[in-house]
C-alpha cells in the first residue's frame, strides 16, 4: 500500500452546524479549529487512525471550478516527494485551485480531473 485516505474536505456555508450534525451521525468530536473558521472533526483518538477525519471548510457559495468535496491522501511507505513522483507516473497531474505554492501539500487531479491533495505526513499502513 502506498497511500491512505486521511481526510475528506467539505466546503460548506456553516461549518459549526455541519460539525454538530456529522459528530452526532458518526460519534466524532471536534479535533481542531482554524482561524478561517474551518473545523476538523474525527474519532476521539484523532487524526491518523483507521477512519479519516473530516475538514469542514467555510465558503459562502459553491465554486463551479472546484468540487465541494475532495479527498486528502498521505503516503504510507515513502516520503511525500517520492509519492508525488509515483502519483504523477500513474497519471495524476498538478492542479491549480488558487493555492499560493507555500502549502505543505500538493494539489493534484486524477486522470478524470477530480481534485485531491497529497499531504506531507507519512501514516502507518492499516
Amino acid at each position: 500500500m502506498a497511500c491512505r485516505i486521511s481526510e475528506l474536505v467539505l466546503d460548506c456555508r456553516d461549518p459549526g452546524a455541519l460539525a454538530r450534525f456529522w459528530c452526532e451521525v458518526l460519534d466524532f468530536v471536534v479535533l481542531d479549529r482554524e482561524e478561517d473558521g474551518s473545523l476538523e472533526i474525527g474519532p476521539r483518538e484523532g487524526f491518523g487512525g483507521p477512519q479519516p477525519t473530516i475538514i469542514l471548510s467555510p465558503g459562502d457559495q459553491p465554486r463551479p471550478d472546484r468540487p465541494r468535496l475532495h479527498i486528502d491522501v498521505n503516503a504510507t511507505d515513502r516520503d511525500q516527494d517520492a509519492e508525488l513522483e509515483r502519483l504523477l507516473g500513474l497519471g495524476a497531474r498538478p492542479a491549480d485551485v488558487g493555492q499560493t505554492g507555500e502549502e505543505p501539500w500538493h494539489v493534484l487531479a486524477d486522470p478524470e480531473g477530480n481534485v485531491f491533495c497529497l499531504l506531507k505526513a507519512r501514516l502507518d499502513p492499516l
